[in-house]
């Protein structure tokens, strides 16, 4: 894959599914666990099935009358990419303006403050 491309809503909700189901999986098994809230129209699915193909998050095959998917990306690499986009574009990588937009206002627990400075410490020792 050359640039990973960011998911629409959609897409991203039935990668989710594949991304959190035994590999690999069918065009009903997805329907079939997709939120029934939303309605979903199988026709809509194949579509979105075609076009995660094409982007190349997916790969197909089909057997049979059916086609089995395969995630061709995994969950925590397209998460890294989407975290990374987002902390350039809104925060200019910094992880301190992140934080203090987060919590800015808010009161944390000691144990909020006690796990942040365990993940820095973590961050400080790797370096």
């Amino acid at each position: 894959m050359t640039k990973m491309k960011r998911l629409p809503d959609g897409e991203f909700e039935i990668m989710k599914v594949i991304w959190r189901s035994p590999s690999p999986i069918t065009t009903m098994q997805i329907i079939e666990k997709l939120d029934p809230r939303k309605k979903w129209k199988p026709q809509t699915v194949l579509t979105m099935l075609v076009r995660l193909t094409e982007k190349e998050f997916l790969i197909s095959e089909r057997v049979g009358r059916e086609r089995n998917y395969v995630a061709s990306i995994s969950e925590e690499e397209y998460l890294q990419v989407e975290t990374g986009n987002f902390m350039t574009r809104y925060y200019g990588n910094s992880v301190g303006s992140l934080i203090k937009t987060m919590y800015d206002g808010q009161d944390l627990s000691q144990e909020d403050f006690d796990e942040l400075n365990e993940w820095l410490e973590e961050k400080r020792k790797a370096k």
